[in-house]
């Protein structure tokens, strides 16, 4: 029923806020503009030292410490920790995929052999 009465006056409403919004109505303006440029869920960060480069799944470990001494410091918030330490262990967790089927690989030649 909704989707029906959006799709019969979606067009009306829509231009009937926009000229709510020209003539200052704050309200209305402010819901145009919410829909045209929405609230960013997340910002760049920018850290004063580059973490070091994950290359190893124990290369990942410092990192993490690293990242938990930057929200123990205060210059990182809990949230943006958490989301590294996410990117962190994907890393990990790919880099140890691409050395487990290495080593399988090499199981199975030498099996072969």
């Amino acid at each position: 029923m909704l989707d029906q009465i959006a799709d019969d006056a979606g067009e009306d409403i829509l231009k009937k806020m926009v000229e709510a919004a020209k003539t200052g109505d704050m309200r209305a303006a402010d819901l145009v503009l919410s829909r045209i440029w929405p609230v960013r869920k997340g910002r760049p960060l920018i850290l004063a030292e580059p973490l070091p480069p994950i290359a190893t799944a124990a290369d990942a470990v410092a990192v993490l410490g690293k990242l938990a001494g930057l929200v123990g410091s205060g210059d990182m918030t809990a949230e943006e920790g958490a989301a590294f330490a996410t990117i962190v262990e994907t890393k990990r967790k790919a880099i140890e995929t691409v050395e487990l089927e290495a080593r399988m690989t090499a199981i199975e030649q030498e099996r072969k052999q």
